[in-house]
């Protein structure tokens, strides 16, 4: 099956080929990601606002935890993030020189983004698009609008290459593309993973049958004791508390603050001023994203640390700005509020069940109050004295980033990974890794002899979806099948298909969902024409579902060939 465009796993599969399989070698592109990301997010800001702005927003987007938390794990969002940020930084560089080539490889980032997870990598772009319309130093409007015809042109031939060189191959030279019903890649991204994520209710594709049922009742069982973030309801306030808020609000006060203050800091200044396109474009950037995740109908906690560059670069623009502007007294009484309010909604992000609360709490209330307390003093004597300005400066910025540092060390030191938040319960833990480790740590054996009594000439084991398959594929190294993809949904194999590989050897065992029972044609050919194991191994519950395995004969194949002769051939015999 082809699962995913080619972003989403070469750069994984490459370390493997070139340091073998290890944890480490699955992670290392995450890692290298993560840190290359942080060095163009420094440069992108610096180029508009100096090294100070630069290495406030390089910290902020380093220490954030769902950062961290993504580049511990094996996603695809590393590779997104790093080329949508190479995109700004392109973007930034053409608002401040005017080049076209600027513009344009931009628009090749952002194409080479959408290789990595498709259509999320177009979010950004209005927000792109709009600075360069707004700050660009070229003079006639048209021609800037010309620009931007000829960016996303280029977003358009890079973004879709891929998929349509692959299209072009004919289906029975290439993997049948999982999550379509229709072998299509364009289906798998704009629907499966396109409009799907829009709508509130799964969009139906004719063609494929209902989702597996063990899928579905894991989802029964998550949403019912509050696992995973899949039941997390849309909505507005839907990123500002619970375990999204813990991933992405840490500084979210400190950059919405930001965000307005350099709007109406740089409301008079000329067109073309490099600082007001900068705002734009990352202002822009965080609303599209936050808009989409919040109405989206599905919602991994990684997908958040898309928010986190934008968070970091309006950051690191609001402490320059504020830092030049500090002897104004409203600068510092924006800043008194700020640390304020950030403080107190960070405090409410922390959990009552977390063991190190009252450390956190200890922490940020003392240098809260110092902070507060010196700029509150610098305002009563008007300009103040330098040092005490500083200094309550300084202070603000270690109670803002505080919170974060507490929750990325959380992280560390827990061990999680990209599906798990920051100070989530134990029982969530155990759920997303510790249960599965016993699990796997248990059947890992089991798996392994049960996999070396088959022998390579003979037929091979048939699983309801690659999300079974998967365990005993990692644990043994050897060849299974999966049938309807990673959902059991997806005709593939096709039923003719299936049937010929029973009737030539090629398919001998098969486990299939029987209660509740598969909606999948060919799981469902198996069940009525394959002979279930009698035996107490044969039968199964897995994620509440009655699973049982069946031995599927030749002659069950040419049984079956022969009653599903086309009806044709039958008009010939009378």
């Amino acid at each position: 099956l082809l699962e995913d465009v080619p972003g989403a796993l070469w750069f994984q599969a490459l370390s493997l080929r070139l340091f073998g399989f290890h944890t480490w070698a699955i992670v290392l592109p995450q890692v290298i990601e993560g840190a290359l990301t942080v060095l163009v997010l420094y440069r992108a800001v610096r180029r508009v606002a100096g090294a100070g702005a630069g290495l406030v927003a390089a910290v902020v987007l380093a220490v954030s935890p769902v950062t961290v938390l993504l580049n511990r794990g094996n996603i695809s969002d590393s590779l997104l993030i790093l080329l949508l940020v190479l995109a700004a930084d392109a973007t930034t560089l053409a608002l401040t020189e005017g080049r076209l080539r600027s513009l344009l490889l931009a628009g090749v980032w952002v194409g080479l983004a959408f290789q990595a997870k498709m259509l999320q990598a177009w979010l950004v772009l209005p927000a792109l698009f709009l600075a360069y319309l707004v700050a660009a130093p070229t003079t006639a409007l048209l021609r800037r609008m010309a620009h931007v015809g000829f960016r996303a042109l280029v977003v358009g031939v890079v973004s879709l290459s891929w998929m349509t060189v692959v299209s072009a191959v004919p289906a029975h030279d290439r993997p049948y593309v999982d999550g379509s019903c229709n072998d299509s890649l364009y289906s798998q991204v704009f629907v499966y993973n396109g409009l799907d994520r829009f709508h509130v209710t799964e969009v139906k594709q004719h063609g494929c049958s209902r989702r597996s049922p063990f899928l579905v009742e894991a989802g029964k069982i998550g949403a019912a004791n509050d696992l995973g973030t899949a039941s997390v309801p849309a909505g507005w306030g839907r990123l500002l508390h619970g375990v999204f808020g813990r991933d992405d609000g840490w500084m979210l006060v400190p950059a919405v603050v930001a965000a307005a203050g350099l709007l109406v800091l740089t409301r008079r200044r000329t067109r073309t001023d490099a600082l007001r396109g900068a705002a734009i474009l990352w202002s822009g950037w965080l609303i599209l994203t936050w808009v989409f995740f919040s109405t989206g109908r599905y919602l991994n906690s990684y997908y958040l640390a898309a928010l986190i560059p934008a968070i970091g670069a309006l950051c690191g623009f609001g402490a320059a700005a504020t830092w030049r502007q500090r002897h104004r007294v409203s600068v510092r009484l924006a800043v008194l509020v700020t640390v304020l309010a950030g403080t107190v909604y960070t405090l409410t992000l922390v959990p009552s069940y977390v063991g190190v609360r009252p450390w956190i709490i200890g922490w940020l209330v003392i240098v809260t109050v110092l902070a507060v307390g010196i700029l509150a003093g610098s305002l009563r004597r008007g300009r103040g004295s330098l040092w005490a300005i500083s200094c309550g400066l300084g202070l603000a910025s270690v109670a803002l980033l505080s919170s974060s540092v507490w929750a990325s060390g959380t992280v560390v030191v827990t061990g999680e990974g990209p599906f798990d938040t920051p100070y989530q319960p134990s029982r969530i833990t155990d759920f997303s890794q510790v249960y599965p480790a016993r699990v796997r740590a248990i059947e890992w054996h089991e798996l392994v002899d049960y996999a070396d009594s088959i022998r390579p000439s003979q037929a091979a084991d048939v699983f309801e979806s690659s999300y079974v398959a998967g365990y005993y594929i990692f644990a043994t190294g050897r060849e299974f099948l999966p049938v309807g993809g990673f959902s059991g949904q997806v005709p593939a194999p096709s039923l003719p298909r299936l049937i010929r590989d029973v009737a030539t050897g090629k398919i001998g065992h098969a486990t299939a969902a029987v209660a509740p029972r598969s909606h999948n044609p060919d799981m469902i050919w198996i069940i009525t024409h394959c002979k279930a194991d009698g035996s107490t191994d044969g039968s199964y519950t897995y994620l509440g579902t009655t699973m049982r395995r069946y031995f599927c004969a030749p002659a069950d194949g040419r049984r079956a060939q022969r009653t599903r002769t086309p009806p044709r051939a039958r008009t010939r015999t009378r």
